[in-house]
């Protein structure tokens, strides 16, 4: 799917720009990861790995898929990446982006959607 959104473009240019955010992408694509998940997997330090979550889940880069609770009663979240693969190009003043949603993501916002519909 093209992209035709400009702020939703920008947002993805920014992140594969960014290695760090890539690798958050990377830890999230195929199963949903806590932030403490992705710390271990990508050895980003703790404060960063928060602040470029927050910045991916506001530009619409990952979903929060599942909250869980300890048996201790702490709550985390699940994060999961909404895109699967992503291309860009740029010909004379046009950038492109082309995105594969991640299926998985679909889904489950379909699966929510339809859920709020039967209430």
């Amino acid at each position: 799917m093209i992209i035709e959104q400009e702020k939703l473009k920008q947002a993805i240019l920014t992140a594969i720009s960014d290695s760090e955010m890539i690798k958050i992408i990377d830890c999230t694509i195929d199963q949903p990861a806590s932030v403490h998940d992705v710390i271990r997997q990508t050895d980003i330090p703790h404060t960063t790995t928060y602040r470029k979550i927050k910045w991916m889940l506001d530009a619409g880069l990952l979903i929060v898929e599942k909250i869980q609770i300890t048996p201790e009663g702490k709550k985390f979240s699940l994060f999961r990446s909404t895109l699967k693969s992503i291309s860009a190009s740029y010909e004379k003043g046009r950038t492109v982006v082309e995105v594969q949603y991640n299926l998985n993501v679909e889904a489950k916002i379909a699966q929510r959607f339809f859920s709020l519909d039967q209430n």
